[in-house]
C-alpha cells in the first residue's frame, strides 16, 4: 500500500527562493501522477526503485525518461508531464516544490532544463547531503518558515554542487553584475514611479540590450519582474498589516488603486480584498476597513 507524507509550506514571505510544498512517497506498483503542469519548479529524488518520467521538451515533444535509484528529475513551470512507478520495482521518492525571483538562474547552474530534466549526480557524497536536506524538510514541517528556508538553501547548494554541469561561464560575470544592480535598484525603488528605462539607466545600459540580458538571466522581462516584485510586496502587506488597500496600492508604486487591483488580479487571479480574506493571519480584523477598499 502506498505511503505518503505531504506538507504545504506555511509562508509566502520569501521572494528570492521560497517553498510551496514538499513530501515523500513510497509508491504502489504502476502508481502514476498526471498528465499535469505545475506553476513552479518541482524536484523529485529517487531513493529506491525505478520509474518513468514523460515530459514535454522545449519543442513541445513528449519525451520518455527512465529514472532509477540515486537519480532524480526536475519538472519546470508550465511543462506538461506525467510520472509512473515501475510495475515491479516501484520507486520511493522525496520531492520539493519551490520558486522565486532567483529560481531560474539557480536551476541553470545545475544544467537541468526541459530538454535535460534527469538529475545524475557527479559527486555521490553531495547527492547524499542533498537527499538528507530534502528528508529533513519533509520530517520537520513544524519548524519555523525561516528554519525550513535555511534548509531549502542547503538543499539547493547540494543540488547545484552535485550536478555534472555546475561551472559558471566567466563571460557571464559582467552580465551577473548588471542583473544584481538592476534587482537592487528595483528593491530600493519599487514604491516609486520607476520605468524600465530608469532601471536600465541605473546599470548604464540602453533599454534594448538591458531587456535582452535581463530576460535571458531572469526568465522574464524587467517590467514583468517589477510587477511580480511589487505584487509580492503587496501580498506581504495584505497578510501582515491592517493597512487599507488604497495605502498598500501607494506603498507598492500604484497611485491609482484600480490599476493596482487589476495588476494584483493578473498575478494572483483574485482581488486584493479576497486574497487578504483567504490568506490574512488576522483576516477577521479586516472586515472593519473602510468601504473605499
Amino acid at each position: 500500500m502506498s505511503e505518503v507524507i505531504f506538507s504545504v509550506f506555511p509562508s509566502e514571505n520569501f521572494i528570492d527562493l521560497g517553498l510551496y510544498q514538499f513530501g515523500w512517497e513510497k509508491c504502489d506498483p504502476s502508481h502514476s501522477f498526471g498528465p499535469a503542469a505545475r506553476n513552479h519548479y518541482l524536484f523529485h529524488y529517487c531513493i529506491s526503485g525505478t520509474g518513468t518520467l514523460i515530459a514535454n521538451n522545449t519543442k513541445g515533444e513528449s519525451i520518455t525518461y527512465y529514472v532509477k535509484s540515486g537519480q532524480g528529475f526536475m519538472i519546470f513551470p508550465n511543462q506538461i508531464n506525467m510520472y509512473i512507478a515501475d510495475c515491479e520495482i516501484p520507486w520511493e521518492y522525496v520531492w520539493i516544490e519551490f520558486d522565486g525571483l532567483r529560481a531560474k538562474e539557480t536551476i541553470e547552474l545545475t544544467g537541468l532544463s526541459p530538454d535535460q530534466p534527469v538529475y545524475k549526480a557527479r559527486y555521490k557524497d553531495l547527492a547524499e547531503t542533498m537527499k538528507s536536506e530534502m528528508l529533513y524538510i519533509v520530517n520537520h514541517k513544524e519548524e519555523s518558515p525561516f528554519h525550513l528556508i535555511g534548509h531549502l538553501y542547503l538543499f539547493i547548494d547540494s543540488l547545484v554542487r552535485s550536478c555534472s554541469l555546475t561551472q559558471l561561464s566567466r563571460g557571464n560575470n559582467l552580465r551577473d553584475f548588471y542583473i544584481r544592480e538592476a534587482v537592487a535598484f528595483i528593491e530600493e525603488n519599487f514604491q516609486n514611479a520607476i520605468s524600465v528605462e530608469d532601471i536600465a539607466a541605473s546599470c548604464g545600459l540602453n533599454r534594448s540590450y538591458f531587456g535582452k540580458i535581463f530576460h535571458e538571466n531572469m526568465g522574464k522581462s524587467p517590467q514583468e519582474f517589477l510587477i511580480s516584485y511589487r505584487m509580492t510586496k503587496a501580498a506581504e502587506l495584505l497578510k501582515l498589516t491592517s493597512l487599507s488597500i488604497c495605502d498598500i496600492s501607494n506603498a507598492v508604486g500604484y497611485p491609482n488603486q484600480l490599476h493596482f487591483s487589476r495588476a494584483f488580479k493578473n498575478v494572483y487571479h483574485i482581488s486584493p480584498r479576497q486574497w487578504r480574506y483567504e490568506h490574512g493571519s488576522a483576516e477577521k480584523t479586516f472586515t472593519t476597513l473602510s468601504k473605499s477598499e
